[in-house]
């Protein structure tokens, strides 16, 4: 709680409870017993002035401080009321208020055990408290009477804190929704104007990608098959016809590639995936649990899961110095897909941070992220949830479908 919010609240009491004490004293004429009421009003002018002094090292109130300054704050009303005349006194409708502050802005549980707090001291008030003092000396009041106000006042206080515990939850889990609502927001336009970021760079890289075709064509043409140099050039001439491929996708107007792709396992699709991005030396393996292989249910995956699952096993092969396992898990739960190399893993200092935009382990060769960033969106749009992390052998990531999400996001075909 801040702290100088809490400092005017309790500023405001104070001044409250020494202008009656004195009124009461002096212009009504009641005697009061005012060295024990001043003192009880002095303890709390100390606990503000000590307040004072913490504004000085941070601006708000520990949960802990804030439970113990209601708590206090709790006693020293109680003790008020004890020497003026207990629940006899009309001011010990006051008692709610401490409970009222402390149920907006702390958890249901000290909210709780400062009400029962609340409710122990006004039962002490029912039997323990100096006579209520009156112009013409004490004022007693029916046994009835003081037992249906106690308990009035008790249900009062416990209702209160209820009421405003359930309120203030509610206030802050709408504003937690806001926040999340935000957050989504931001990243739903960031990964849009990716799309049309990725269209004029599309359209810019055409013409280069076009004279590398050509000319890695001329020279798998003029150099003799024996010419070690030639394997390079066809290697070179596959690459620049894929990143063309890639390129024409993401020109398009929609950012989709509306290729349809044949109804076949999940496994089946991530060989071909590990096929077209296969590295020599790097051998990609596929294993399939929890269903027999001539079992496994056919899908139809779109792009967007396509492009997502190809751009995080590209990443796997790249970083791999000899071995991807692309281990496919069936389950009654759902279905999790685990992509684990043995490279040098993820850099502990973004792995908190992977899948967020421009936070990459590759920025000195010119890395920005923006490939995991955008497998993670399109992935999440199909409900799949991911994790990054490492292993004593190198990088997993980590991928699964709960079974509510498959029919929208993989859902079988058969």
């Amino acid at each position: 709680m801040s702290l100088s919010t809490l400092a005017v609240i309790r500023w405001v009491a104070v001044i409250g409870q020494l202008f009656a004490v004195l009124f009461v004293h002096f212009s009504l004429g009641i005697e009061l017993p005012l060295p024990p009421l001043l003192a009880v009003v002095g303890a709390a002018v100390a606990v503000n002035l000590i307040m004072l002094g913490m504004r000085r090292r941070r601006t708000r109130l520990g949960r802990a401080d804030t439970i113990m300054v209601f708590a206090f704050d709790i006693v020293q009303l109680g003790l008020l009321l004890g020497l003026t005349g207990g629940l006899d006194n009309p001011f010990a409708v006051l008692m709610m208020l401490p409970v009222a502050f402390a149920a907006t802005t702390l958890p249901r549980l000290p909210t709780t055990l400062l009400t029962a707090l609340a409710v122990v001291i006004l039962t002490v008030l029912t039997v323990v408290h100096r006579p209520l003092p009156w112009i013409d000396g004490t004022l007693t009041l029916p046994v009835l009477y003081s037992v249906a106000f106690w308990l009035a006042l008790s249900m009062a206080v416990v209702l209160l804190a209820w009421h405003v515990a359930q309120i203030s939850l509610d206030a802050r889990r709408q504003a937690h929704a806001y926040e999340a609502m935000q957050l989504a927001l931001s990243r739903e336009q960031a990964l849009s104007a990716l799309g049309g970021q990725a269209a004029a760079v599309a359209h810019a890289l055409g013409s280069p990608l076009a004279t590398i075709a050509v000319v890695a064509k001329e020279l798998v043409r003029e150099m003799p098959a024996s010419d070690p140099l030639c394997e390079d050039a066809r290697e070179l001439l596959i690459q620049a016809q894929r990143c063309r491929d890639v390129l024409a996708t993401l020109g398009r107007p929609d950012g989709n590639d509306h290729t349809p792709f044949t109804a076949q396992p999940l496994s089946h699709h991530l060989r071909d995936l590990a096929e077209s991005m296969a590295r020599p030396g790097v051998e990609v393996r596929v294993t399939v649990e929890g269903v027999e292989t001539r079992d496994e249910p056919r899908v139809d995956i779109g792009s967007e899961i396509r492009h997502s699952l190809g751009n995080l096993i590209d990443n796997a092969i790249q970083f791999a110095h000899r071995r991807v396992t692309l281990a496919l898990t069936y389950a009654e739960t759902g279905r999790s897909l685990l992509i684990e190399d043995d490279g040098p893993g993820f850099a502990p200092e973004i792995l908190d941070w992977l899948g967020e935009p421009y936070v990459s382990s590759r920025r000195r060769s010119g890395g920005l992220g923006l490939g995991i960033f955008i497998a993670n969106r399109l992935l999440a749009r199909s409900g799949a949830a991911l994790h990054f992390e490492n292993t004593k052998n190198g990088a997993r990531v980590s991928i699964f479908w709960p079974s509510s999400a498959l029919h929208e996001g993989i859902g079988d075909v058969r």
